[in-house]
C-alpha cells in the first residue's frame, strides 16, 4: 500500500516535500502530474490547451488511482485531484496529509511557472479561489494538516515522517 499521500493548492510544496520524504525513507516517489506527463507525452499545458479540462481530469483520475496502488510510494497529487469524488474516497484508505500554505507563500513558490496553465490568468486571484474551492475537500481526505509557512523543507518532511512513525507507516 503506498505509504502517504501530499495533497494541497498549487505552491504548497506537494513534489519537493514528497520527494525529500521518498528519500528519507528509501522508497519511490511519484507526481501524478508527471506521470500524466509521461503517460501521454505531452505536458500539463498541453494537455488543457489542446484537449480541455475535462480531458485532463479523466486522465488524472485514472492515473492517480493507479499510482494509490502501488506500495512503498510516496504519491504527490495536483492540486485539482480532490475534486473527483472517487479520488477522495480512495484517498480515506490511504495516510494523506494538507500542506498548507498561505497564497502569498504559493505565489513565491510557483512565480512565474508557465507549467501551471491554471495560474497564468491573475495567479493571485485563481489561487485564493482554488483554496477557497478546495480546501474543504483537503480537509475531508486529510489525516493530518501540515502548516508549511515559515518550515524548512527538512522540518516539513520531518513532521511526516514521525507521524507516520507514530501510526506505524513505517
Amino acid at each position: 500500500m503506498t505509504i502517504c499521500v501530499l495533497v494541497g493548492i498549487p505552491g504548497s510544496g506537494k513534489s519537493t516535500i514528497g520527494k525529500e520524504l521518498a528519500k528519507k525513507m528509501n522508497v519511490k516517489f511519484v507526481d501524478t502530474d508527471r506521470e500524466i506527463e509521461i503517460k501521454v507525452g505531452k505536458s500539463v499545458w498541453e494537455i488543457f490547451i489542446e484537449d480541455g479540462e475535462a480531458a485532463f481530469r479523466e486522465l488524472e483520475k485514472a492515473v492517480v488511482l493507479e499510482s494509490l496502488k502501488q506500495e512503498k510510494t510516496v504519491v504527490s497529487l495536483g492540486g485539482g485531484s480532490v475534486l473527483d469524488q472517487e479520488v477522495r474516497l480512495e484517498l480515506l484508505n490511504h495516510r494523506t496529509y494538507w500542506l498548507d500554505t498561505s497564497i502569498n507563500n504559493a505565489l513565491k513558490r510557483t512565480g512565474s511557472n508557465t507549467n501551471r496553465p491554471l495560474l497564468l490568468d491573475s495567479p493571485r486571484s485563481t489561487l485564493k479561489r482554488l483554496l477557497e474551492e478546495r480546501s474543504g475537500f483537503y480537509a475531508e481526505v486529510a489525516a493530518k494538516k501540515i502548516l508549511t509557512e515559515s518550515k524548512s523543507i527538512k522540518l516539513i518532511t520531518d513532521e511526516i515522517y514521525s507521524d507516520l512513525a507514530e501510526v506505524n507507516q513505517i
